[in-house]
């Protein structure tokens, strides 16, 4: 397994309008579901799985997608992605994706959820296309501690990198370490022990979509931002005490743009 404790490489590729599987390989703890269509739109849906059921001291994880021209896929997990004590060394996941012109990717996994004494760090790079349209989102939920701590983890790091044309356009990078700091205070999470983020980048994006954007979210009643990149998208950054607070506000924001560009409403993804 060449040093990794789950694998996973998809490639996918639209054959007359329908998204379709052109690779797909993985091994040790890593899986995909087979392909699911929510609808007639021809957008492919693939559910990650861990049969290990969580993230241990050590961990390895590599995964690999890769979208052919005029591709659509939805790619999200089974469950909350767990990370549980790891005492020696931290556990690790780091993902490459391919985005060619006209394709479109929204990766939406479920929680991370790291308990006490976690460290994990997580890597994703993606090279893109002009033309090309992603969306992306990541939520960092505090585990269940025996004393009652909100903030029981060591250390989470999760790092993005995006090219355009091989040019770097975006890099955004999230280090929590409350081994070493005071979680609560102003500068950390200030009194929230959520984090969400979204991260969206299309060609379609515009001032008139952002502004609407902003009304939306600027009467939430926990911490939220956007930010506009230095191509056409923007990040949306979320703090609250809840994951359902922070799934509410990334789905208003997910349902906006799927309606203003596609047309569509986005899938239910049911895990229960």
């Amino acid at each position: 397994m060449t040093g990794w404790t789950g694998e996973l490489r998809l490639a996918v590729e639209n054959r007359k309008g329908k998204t379709v599987a052109k690779n797909v390989f993985f091994q040790g703890a890593l899986k995909v579901m087979r392909p699911i269509y929510h609808n007639d739109s021809g957008q492919v849906c693939y559910y990650i799985l861990n049969p290990g059921g969580g993230y241990l001291d050590g961990d390895r994880y590599r995964i690999q997608i890769a979208l052919e021209k005029q591709a659509r896929l939805t790619l999200t997990t089974q469950s909350a992605t767990k990370v549980y004590r790891t005492p020696h060394t931290h556990a690790y996941q780091e993902t490459e994706i391919f985005l060619k012109n006209g394709s479109f990717l929204e990766y939406t996994p479920d929680p991370l959820i790291a308990y006490r004494q976690a460290r994990y760090k997580q890597k994703n790079v993606i090279h893109m296309e002009k033309g090309a349209t992603f969306l992306y989102s990541d939520i960092i939920t505090p585990g269940w501690s025996p004393d009652g701590q909100r903030f029981s983890y060591d250390r989470l790091q999760l790092m993005n990198e995006i090219y355009m044309d091989n040019e770097l356009v975006a890099y955004d990078h999230i280090k929590i370490s409350p081994a070493d700091y005071n979680m609560e205070t102003i500068g950390f999470m200030e009194g929230f022990s959520h984090l969400g983020s979204m991260l969206v980048i299309g060609e379609q994006t515009t001032p008139e979509l952002l502004d609407r954007l902003y009304h939306v979210i600027q009467s939430d009643t926990n911490k939220v931002g956007l930010s506009q990149l230095s191509v056409k998208g923007f990040t949306v950054r979320v703090l609250a005490n809840s994951t359902q607070e922070i799934e509410r506000i990334f789905k208003n924001v997910h349902h906006m743009i799927s309606h203003e560009w596609f047309d569509t409403t986005p899938s239910f993804l049911r895990k229960y």
